[in-house]
Parts: structure tokens; C-alpha cells; sequence
């Protein structure tokens, strides 16, 4: 049944207004190579910050941090399931994004940084829309507090990190995005945290304003609703420099492991560089909204 709050299923509704125009005429093989903070991916297609994933798999999240180092993909990963998983992760070989909880306890943030730091992590960051529950009050998430982040904090947690890149995840305005940049963060995810509040706004129809004031100061990474190659062109063609999937490798993780994982990736993949060829871009530097038709 339609649920007009659901923001889910805004978001779905949103992605699926975007018609394309094809251009084959001078149209080439693309190539789908993703740069990031000095290393190279095979595509903008990575795995988005997951946690718990113990009940698809006993090592849900080290599994798909191999799923992600076969797919040769960037891995985010999120709240572990029990003591000693980030080991685990990191321990995969992926290039992986830590996020952490905005823990009201300013030293549970720092004690993570530092071992983040200590495992060479590629990046790290913080879900910052992790701090209010459904009734108006701070977080709890498994009996850990939370509580919202000043600027100065995040500033303080990009000092800490050093010269690892700092990535601020659940970025929805401008707003955000601008003491983002201020507090010296590499990178944001453009991310409603799967309809964490209801009515809220699709990261694709306010990511064009986004890009707009972060320019190329910080990597925009877009999650929510990435199920397809076609979902992660919209999403650049609108401005992100990658997207973050989720839900659709949960599935995959579940029934095949770590291989299941790194073929949907290389999939989605696949179905990516076929839309770019079609629309007639070569490179992704070259992907911009001029392809792009939205149906009201």
C-alpha cells in the first residue's frame, strides 16, 4: 500500500523520474575507473556502511569486505557485531571507510579513531544521523549513548584522523555540507539513513545543490535506494562522485558469501558502463545531467 511518509519510497519514486536520451553516434567502450584518494577502483560502486550482518552470515561485514576486495571496489563499513570484527574487516584487504557512531562519550569516538588509525584503515568518518530516536530523544544504539555533533567536534575528530580522509555520513543540506567543508571533512554521504525520518527529502533531488557549494573541496558519496547500474549513473549524472549500496548485496552476501558480493558488484558494474556507452560518455569526469530527463 502507498505510504506518502514512507521515505523510501520517495526516494524509489524520485530516482524513477529520471528518463535518459541515447547518444550513440562518436560513442566508445567506456571506461569506468575510479580514482579516490590515490588509489583506483574498477567503478564509483561500492558497498555502503553496513553493521550487524552476523544473522546473513557469522562474519557478515569481513565478508563483504572480501566481497568488495575481489570487485578491487571501496568497502564502508559501519557498527561491528562483536569485539575484534573491524580486526576482521580491515584484516580483509579491502579498501575500507570506517563510520563511526556519534557516541555521546567524546572518548568511545577518539578510542575508535585511534584504532582505526592503528589498523591503516583507507578512510574513516561518522554517521552523524544516529544521534535522535523516534521519540524526540538521544540515541541508543546497543546500549552505547549518542548525542549530535557541533562543528568543533568534527573538526576535532578530522585533526585526530591525521592524514586519513574523515567522511561525514547522513548529509542532507546544504547546510551540513558547508560545515562539512569548514571543518576540513574529505568526503560526504548524501544519505537519509533508509527513510531514518519519515518525508525526507531524496538525496538525488537535493544533491544539485550540494554539488553546487562543494564544487570538488569533498568526494560526494550518494546511499539510499542504490539498486542498480542505472540508479548509480543517476546518481552522477546529478553530481556524486560514487554511490554506497546496501540493501541490494545483502541477499547476495547471504547466500554466496563474499563471491556473491563481488558479482553483484561487478554486475552492477556492467550494467553502469553499458548505460555510459549508450549516453555516449567515455570517462566519468565526463558524466553531467545533460543526458537526463525528468518525468513529472
Amino acid at each position: 500500500m502507498h505510504n506518502p511518509s514512507d521515505s523510501n519510497e520517495i526516494t524509489r519514486i524520485f530516482f524513477d523520474r529520471y528518463l535518459l536520451k541515447t547518444r550513440y553516434i562518436d560513442a566508445d567502450l567506456p571506461d569506468t575507473t575510479f580514482e579516490l584518494w590515490g588509489k583506483t577502483f574498477s567503478s564509483p560502486i561500492g558497498t555502503a556502511a553496513l553493521s550487524h550482518l552476523n544473522g546473513l552470515h557469522d562474519k557478515g561485514m569481513a565478508e563483504l569486505a572480501k566481497g568488495a576486495k575481489l570487485a578491487n571496489a571501496f568497502n564502508f563499513c559501519g557498527m561491528e557485531s562483536y569485539d575484534g570484527e573491524i580486526d576482521d574487516i580491515v584484516g580483509a584487504g579491502a579498501s575500507t571507510i570506517r563510520i563511526i557512531k556519534p557516541h555521546a562519550d567524546d572518548e568511545e569516538v577518539y578510542k575508535r579513531i585511534r584504532k582505526a588509525k592503528e589498523l591503516g584503515v583507507f578512510a574513516m568518518g561518522m554517521d552523524i544521523d544516529h544521534a535522535f530516536r523516534h521519540d524526540g530523544q538521544y540515541d541508543n544504539v546497543n546500549g552505547l549513548p549518542m548525542h549530535p555533533k557541533t562543528a568543533d567536534n568534527i573538526a576535532g575528530y578530522v585533526k585526530e584522523a591525521g592524514d586519513i580522509p574523515f567522511v561525514i555520513k547522513g548529509v542532507l543540506s546544504v547546510e551540513d555540507a558547508e560545515k562539512c567543508i569548514a571543518a576540513g571533512v574529505k568526503g560526504i554521504v548524501v544519505s537519509h539513513h533508509h527513510g531514518i525520518m519519515p518525508y525526507s527529502v531524496p538525496p538525488l533531488m537535493v544533491l544539485p545543490e550540494i554539488k553546487e557549494v562543494v564544487g570538488d573541496k569533498m568526494k560526494i558519496f550518494v546511499d539510499c535506494g542504490i539498486e542498480s547500474g542505472m540508479d548509480a549513473f543517476k546518481a552522477l549524472a546529478l553530481g556524486a562522485d560514487a554511490v554506497c549500496v546496501g540493501r541490494a548485496l545483502m541477499d547476495p552476501l547471504k547466500d554466496n558469501a563474499a563471491q556473491g558480493v563481488a558479482d553483484k558488484i561487478n554486475a552492477l558494474t556492467a550494467e553502469f558502463a553499458t548505460i555510459m556507452g549508450r549516453t555516449g560518455y567515455h570517462k566519468l569526469e565526463e558524466i553531467d545531467s545533460e543526458c537526463l530527463y525528468y518525468f513529472s
